[in-house]
């Protein structure tokens, strides 16, 4: 068994900042919903979504950590190391699911544009681009190494360019008298954030697939492999992620003499951690005369 352990996940040590980040964004949320509702914009109600999805993974992110602590059963092995993909994978759909409802508000809207009121939907989304920000820096760093937060960055992202289509939305809509530029601004942000939630889905689906890690050449390791001393074939080699920042490794390695096979082991496991930055590594030596022995028929 895998035991498990807050140092187990790329997220667990960025949950302080995901924790305030969390703080931020659900408090900004409850003003942008008031906001929107006393407004009447339908930008402000778009970009409460996105904030409402902002919360649903800040939340998830922090749930998955502390289940990532969890020590490892007997019916779990890796313990709950594959929580923070599972709600990556959850923030990912809602996200798409409710840039769905966005557009079809906002075709309601096209057809009968409401009133709405510029000035304080203005000073609504001032606010919300400060908090985006804040909440952007704090999680920047973590972005790049844990698929969980990668999640809630981009969620926040969103947000930020939203609050700045609505900024946009408002001062249309005060300066020209232009409503539809509510409508166009509100599916404009459910729009934007589509090809990221789609990218963020593609590398959730590919690690519980079991596919192998984008930065790891499947060829070069097995290629390498082989170039150890003693190493007739590499057989059976798959490379796989755990979850952000645990990637784990298994193979045969078959070797011409198996008096050598520590000595095979030991340099496989330093390639490994060295060139692939892969310390969980599973590897079985394999006699080269007993694996090539034919198996004998009786009659």
């Amino acid at each position: 068994m895998h035991g498990g352990g807050s140092t187990g996940t790329a997220a667990a040590k960025h949950a302080t900042r995901l924790a305030w980040a969390l703080g931020l964004t659900a408090t900004y949320l409850l003003a942008e919903v008031v906001g929107g509702l006393i407004t009447g914009s339908l930008a402000l109600l778009a970009d409460a979504a996105h904030m409402l999805t902002d919360v649903g993974g800040l939340g998830l992110a922090l749930l998955a950590i502390r289940f990532a602590a969890k020590e490892a059963t007997p019916r779990r092995t890796y313990g709950y190391l594959r929580m923070e993909v599972l709600s990556a994978l959850a923030n990912a759909v809602v996200l798409l699911l409710l840039t769905v409802y966005i557009l079809y508000e906002a075709y309601q809207r096209f057809l009968g544009p409401p009133e709405v009121l510029g000035g304080p939907m203005l000073i609504v989304a001032t606010v919300g681009l400060i908090v985006n920000l804040i909440s952007m820096r704090l999680l920047m760093g973590g972005s790049s190494e844990s698929l969980n937060v990668r999640g809630a960055y981009l969620e926040v992202l969103g947000d930020m360019l939203g609050s700045i289509g609505v900024i946009v939305a408002a001062l249309l809509m005060i300066w020209k008298g232009w409503v539809l530029a509510d409508p166009i601004i509100g599916a404009g942000i459910g729009l934007f954030i589509v090809p990221r939630t789609l990218g963020l889905l593609r590398q959730v689906t590919h690690i519980l697939m079991e596919g192998t890690p984008a930065n790891v050449d499947i060829g070069t390791l097995e290629a390498k492999l082989k170039l150890i001393a003693g190493v007739v074939a590499v057989h059976d080699l798959h490379v796989w992620t755990v979850t952000s920042g645990f990637d784990a490794m298994s193979c045969h390695l078959v070797v011409e003499d198996l008096s050598k096979g520590r000595q095979a082991l030991q340099e496989a496991r330093r390639l490994m951690k060295d060139d692939f930055k892969i310390d969980h590594v599973t590897i079985q030596i394999d006699d080269e005369a007993i694996r090539n022995e034919e198996p004998v028929l009786h009659v």
